[in-house]
């Protein structure tokens, strides 16, 4: 499988890195903006990728540009446009978090991908991960559920910057920055792929000087139960997915996004699950979907499709609020 990848950002030296554990993906080439070529130049001798473009069109149309699937990990109010284009062009897509700004945006990706005959994923680590399958496996055993808590609070880089009235894209609420987007997608990613749509979705935001939140908590009903999922990018605090039911309860500890033990309590029993060491937390996601295209795994696509497209709804939800 070969990709090619669109962004310079932090995130694509991670999924590079991720890479180096894939042997079945070969990175063929990579795209910045052209704002900044060089940033592409740097990162292709580093990691000695052939192909390199400032041109996004040019990336997409060129004949010796022989990537069959993009990653694209451009700042998020750009991904669907760039998404849209790798579709029409023919290109399998794997899209950063959080994929779009809405359903209907979403929608449309999904569209031109069934009519395409291609694949399109969003880059969602817990869906891929050994925790969030055990989780699965397990729920049903915990009877009733009538209670779910989910907490991701890491005091960011950049927060110092902001505090000093320096705006960039993780604190700029027109780029789609800010807690809900960038980290409690990952609580509110467990809580759609455990327990699909919610009811009704509701967000409390701490803001910021230019409105931006901060940190925030989510509210989401469901017929039997209510779960909260909280975020801080202003604050720090261990992460944390609880799960309680009538005959048990399951908490998944660490930081949601890469979540690095399972507790399991069954009838007043509590074990320890572990998962199998991985090197990288993205490299099963990566992984999952060169397994997908190469294997033509459709079903398993059109199912995470369906819970991207309950994700955006649920995210749409919450930035109406902001």
């Amino acid at each position: 499988m070969k990709l090619g990848i669109v962004g310079t950002g932090k995130i694509v030296h991670q999924a590079l890195d991720a890479l180096n554990d894939v042997q079945n993906i070969e990175v063929v080439s990579i795209c910045s903006g052209p704002h900044n070529p060089h940033a592409a130049v740097q990162i292709a001798g580093q990691y000695r990728i052939p192909g390199v473009y400032s041109d996004y069109d040019q990336f997409l149309q060129d004949p010796e540009n022989s990537a069959e699937l993009i990653y694209i990990a451009v700042v998020n109010s750009a991904h669907y446009s760039y998404a849209r284009k790798a579709l029409e062009a023919g290109r399998h897509v794997f899209l950063e978090k959080p994929s779009v700004t809405s359903r209907a945006e979403w929608d449309d990706l999904a569209q031109i991908a069934r009519e395409k005959d291609l694949y399109l994923s969003e880059a969602l680590t817990p869906w891929h991960s050994e925790i969030f399958a055990k989780m699965q496996e397990i729920l049903p055993a915990l009877g009733p559920i009538h209670l779910v808590q989910c907490n991701y609070s890491q005091y960011s880089s950049r927060y110092d910057a902001y505090l000093k009235g320096e705006v960039l894209p993780a604190f700029d609420p027109a780029l789609q920055g800010g807690s809900l987007m960038d980290l409690n997608v990952y609580n509110l990613s467990f809580l759609v792929g455990l327990f699909g749509s919610p009811d009704k979705m509701t967000y409390y935001p701490n803001r910021g000087f230019n409105g931006v939140d901060t940190s925030g908590t989510a509210v989401l009903q469901y017929p039997a139960f209510t779960a909260t999922a909280s975020a801080a990018k202003d604050s720090a605090s261990p992460g944390f997915i609880l799960i309680q039911g009538e005959k048990g309860w399951l908490r998944g500890l660490g930081s949601p996004n890469d979540l690095t033990s399972l507790e399991i309590c069954l009838n007043g029993e509590v074990r320890s699950f572990i998962p199998q060491p991985c090197r990288h937390r993205m490299t099963p996601e990566f992984r999952d979907m060169a397994r997908m295209i190469t294997k033509d795994q459709k079903e398993e696509m059109l199912h995470l499709m369906e819970c991207s497209g309950i994700l955006v709804s649920v995210l749409e939800e919450g930035r109406k609020i902001l």
